[in-house]
């Protein structure tokens, strides 16, 4: 039963932070990037996987006015911290 509650708790979770990452996009090799100029960096410290930091990144990105981002470092055990570049 408690593995179930917690598994309810980090769906929601999940779904929360996939929702305020929508208007910001993860930018990979074969996304056209002529239209976008690099715009600075943003951190993110605390996060519990690779998954959490990127939405964490992409939340600052969005609150900068980003178009989108490309991470550019990530590392940690426990927790997480990674750096990534807006785009704009």
């Amino acid at each position: 039963m408690k593995k179930y509650l917690t598994l309810i708790v980090a769906a929601g979770a999940l779904a929360t932070l996939s929702f305020s990452a929508w208007s910001v996009q993860s930018l990979t090799q074969s996304t056209d990037t002529s239209q976008l100029r690099p715009a600075g960096t943003v951190s993110a410290t605390g996060a519990a996987n690779l998954d959490d930091l990127q939405a964490k990144l992409a939340e600052k990105a969005r609150e900068e006015g980003a178009k989108g981002f490309v991470v550019n470092s990530a590392s940690g055990e426990n927790r997480m911290f990674g750096t990534a570049t807006i785009y704009k």
